[in-house]
């Protein structure tokens, strides 16, 4: 199990979860962040200081949103697991998920 970011973090992109994951798991893609789900330790840290509240752990994903779960994990298939995403720096593209999402309203 891991942390999952959803909808509402596209194109919003704020990094605060990046700033308090202690393990460095959040990785930026062109239109949103993803968390990667072998490297989480599912802390939690990242959920509370989102401010589009887009951070669900992967059972609490709300049914709307069921898609962001694998593809939080699909966009690492090519990537791998880098061990950290300030080392790998941005990801070359989104999971065709998020490529697709609409903006949502804040």
């Amino acid at each position: 199990m891991a942390y999952v970011i959803a909808q509402p973090c596209v194109e919003v992109k704020d990094k605060a979860c990046i700033d308090e994951c202690p393990v460095d798991c959040i990785y930026e893609g062109p239109r949103m962040l993803y968390i990667h789900p072998d490297e989480c330790v599912d802390c939690g840290a990242c959920e509370p200081v989102c401010p589009v509240e887009a951070i669900f752990y992967e059972d609490d994903l709300p049914e709307q949103w069921s898609a962001f779960g694998p593809a939080n994990a699909e966009v690492f298939e090519t990537v791998g697991s880098p061990g950290g995403a300030s080392a790998t720096g941005p990801l070359g593209s989104d999971h065709p998920v998020v490529e697709g999402a609409p903006v949502l309203s804040v």
